[in-house]
């Protein structure tokens, strides 16, 4: 089809501005990249926007000379999974409980999840609670506390409630138990929200750090990456604020600093996830339109 002219300024100002914006999203990704890959002294400078100055790979070899990388790598790897599994099983059971309409006292449960999304009991009752519940310095710390998140249970729940009630409704008449009906009928027509969920899921256990710090005594049989990588950088922090530390550094060549360690860590712990989004990308964006208004 013909389009006139203004219908075509019209698209070409639409992709220069999507490219724009593209690109103002991927600038920032890239500059981290580039920045790890630039040698520490040189990139005190600034100045480095799309290839580094001086090439030096030597923050990436500080990292992946510590010793208990591979192991924390593991952990991570472990958690993650576990993580995500048994997280995505507790989110999709306890969703389909508050999407029935009958279930009693269905508000007040709904009030009580949605209250401890705005408050919570602080840092100190939670540590009594891990304490207490014999999870401290133990594996299952990383999967228990996290099995639960209101608000993935919120976004679930909204996508169960705009499924065809007679459905679940069919299958009770056939004889099925509630548990049947999830397993069968509810969430293989979930895939996309499923996927979403998941996802959220998978980046927030591989992101987080800080209860390696508080909830294992830093003990390195249950230390993850991102808490190695963390301590890597503090530590680097901690020779560069040091008169001493940074004198010896300088006189052996080396040219490490902070920033560049900051940014290696960041790229080795973004690549995976990385990777990831693309095959759950076209599941992700459906999810994410879960309640919208349909014309």
């Amino acid at each position: 089809m013909k389009l006139f002219k203004g219908e075509r300024l019209f698209h070409v100002f639409n992709n220069l501005f999507l490219l724009l914006i593209g690109f103002l999203a991927a600038f920032p990704f890239w500059n981290i990249l580039i920045m790890s890959f630039n040698e520490g002294r040189d990139a005190m400078r600034g100045s480095i926007y799309f290839w580094p100055r001086k090439f030096s790979l030597e923050a990436y070899a500080a990292i992946f000379n510590e010793s208990s990388l591979m192991h924390a790598t593991y952990i991570s790897i472990m958690r993650t999974v576990w993580g995500t599994l048994l997280g995505l099983l507790c989110t999709a059971v306890l969703a389909y409980l508050l999407a029935n309409r009958e279930l009693i006292l269905r508000r007040s449960m709904l009030f009580f999840f949605i209250f401890t999304m705005y408050f919570s009991g602080g840092l100190i009752p939670e540590f009594m609670l891990i304490k207490e519940l014999n999870l401290y310095n133990s594996f299952l710390v990383y999967i228990v506390p996290a099995a639960i998140n209101v608000w993935n249970v919120m976004v679930m729940r909204q996508f169960f409630e705009d499924l065809p009630p007679s459905l679940a409704e069919s299958a009770r008449i056939d004889g099925a138990s509630e548990l049947r009906t999830l397993a069968s009928i509810i969430l293989p027509m979930s895939t996309p929200v499923l996927a979403t969920i998941a996802l959220m899921i998978g980046v927030q256990q591989w992101t987080t750090w800080f209860d390696t710090y508080m909830f294992t005594s830093g003990t390195k049989e249950l230390a993850t990456l991102q808490g190695v990588l963390v301590n890597i950088l503090m530590e680097s922090q901690i020779q560069s604020m040091d008169p001493v530390q940074a004198s010896r550094l300088e006189q052996s060549g080396s040219i490490l600093t902070p920033e560049v360690i900051k940014m290696a860590t960041i790229t080795i712990t973004t690549i995976p996830i990385v990777m990831v989004y693309p095959f759950l990308q076209k599941y992700f964006v459906g999810g994410l339109t879960v309640g919208a208004v349909k014309g």
